[in-house]
């Protein structure tokens, strides 16, 4: 559970990194990483949907912020 969350963190910085590129200088840089093929380029940002569903999930079940109040 544990390296399942921190592997979707570090899959979602990775992409967020990704776009800052893209929005910043305009080259895409998830496109250039996936060889241009559209299929493999949908797959990545679906599997960036499942990491986000999947923090959504942790954060709710687990409540790590519960501490902090």
């Amino acid at each position: 559970m544990k390296l399942t969350t921190i592997l979707c963190c570090s899959l979602l910085i990775v992409y967020g990194l990704m776009a800052a590129v893209y929005a910043l200088t305009g080259f895409d840089l998830l496109a250039a990483v996936c060889f241009g093929n559209a299929v493999v380029y949908r797959s990545a940002l679906s599997a960036a949907g499942v990491c986000a569903l999947w923090l959504l999930f942790w954060l709710i079940a687990f409540r790590p912020t519960r501490s902090l109040s």
